[in-house]
């Protein structure tokens, strides 16, 4: 098989998501953001298995992601929407009961006139400047919208991957500063804000990156192995160079295996010449940039010829891979591409 094997562990996925749950505490509901594919790792696959678990709410970025989860989920659980009601969604919030989290006072006006008693929640900008009403806005509106009943009002955290940022403590006081006195389920914690402690957790919170192995959730499950079939190996003497540009020299004689995935698979040029692949435990190094579709990694000190290397394992997380590659974990596992034989091992 020339093309290169992603295994994910839903029952890893499933593990996360009810460590998170139980950090989030007693009559807190956790729910599960499963935009972007899953975070790349099909939503479907991923819901049908969280849902099995007890989660009832889901987190998707834009309307169409919610219509295609609602398909594979069925009418029960709420499906909340990130950019709120976007002209043309109307057809799909009300025929597939989809929740838009409304952003703007136009997002607001469009929804209250084209969907009149169509459930909604609200996201307000406590300091991350991006989506939601800002607080001077929230104050003109909030009479308005709350004769429309919301059943969420949410806040999404800027720096809660790093514990000691004042911007923490800024935003849930702006929180609740905007929110306090409403009487309506509330949310602003995702895996970040669910570590910082009880005070951010709320009624709800949307663990993402945490669910699928990565930062900065330190103790997740490894959700993901991605195992790169070799396709040729050769011997290159001392001096020779490899690969586009010449850009890896060989110190002594070596081994060099070619292997079938590159940067159209989302294993980003950047990583050249850092990143390691994994015989077993055995680390070998990337010989020479990332290719369209290959990689050449330097096994010269394998006493065998593997068949595959693995990329992502145990020895390697997505956020191993991605400081290779000066980036997140997040862009790593979003960037893996549809070429990729998936393999799943849990109930999905």
């Amino acid at each position: 098989m020339g093309t290169a094997t992603l295994h994910i562990d839903l029952n890893a996925v499933v593990a996360n998501w009810q460590a998170l749950n139980a950090l989030s505490g007693p009559g807190v509901e956790t729910g599960a953001v499963v935009k972007a594919d899953g975070y790349g790792l099909g939503a479907g696959k991923v819901a049908r298995a969280l849902h099995r678990a007890g989660v009832r709410r889901f987190f998707v970025a834009v309307a169409e992601e919610g219509a295609a989860l609602r398909q594979d989920i069925g009418p029960e659980p709420v499906i909340c929407v990130f950019s709120g009601h976007m002209a043309g969604d109307a057809d799909m919030l009300h025929d597939l009961n989809l929740t838009p989290m409304l952003n703007s006072i136009e997002q607001m006006t469009r929804h209250f006139e084209s969907l009149p008693g169509q459930r909604f929640g609200v996201q307000l900008d406590t300091g991350m400047n991006r989506l939601g009403l800002e607080p001077m806005e929230w104050a003109a509106a909030r009479a308005i919208v709350m004769a429309q009943n919301p059943t969420l009002v949410m806040s999404h955290l800027a720096c809660a991957d790093e514990p000691d940022h004042p911007m923490n403590a800024a935003q849930l006081s702006a929180f609740r500063d905007m929110t306090d006195d409403l009487g309506v389920p509330r949310s602003l914690s995702a895996t970040g804000g669910i570590l910082l402690g009880a005070e951010y957790h709320f009624d709800i919170t949307r663990p993402g990156i945490g669910l699928y192995g990565g930062a900065p959730f330190a103790e997740a499950a490894p959700v993901v192995r991605l195992a790169v079939p070799l396709i040729q190996t050769r011997d290159v003497a001392q001096g020779e160079t490899v690969g586009y540009g010449g850009s890896w020299s060989a110190e002594e004689p070596s081994v060099i295996a070619t292997l079938s995935a590159g940067y159209a698979d989302g294993l980003i040029r950047a990583m050249g010449n850092e990143a390691v692949l994994f015989a077993d435990d055995i680390p070998c190094p990337l010989a020479g940039r990332v290719s369209m579709d290959l990689l050449t990694v330097d096994i010269t000190h394998l006493t065998r010829i593997p068949d595959h290397l693995d990329i992502l394992c145990t020895a390697q997380t997505v956020d191993d891979l991605a400081a290779s590659a000066n980036t997140i974990g997040y862009e790593i596992l979003t960037s893996l591409g549809p070429r990729y034989q998936r393999r799943y091992t849990g109930v999905c």
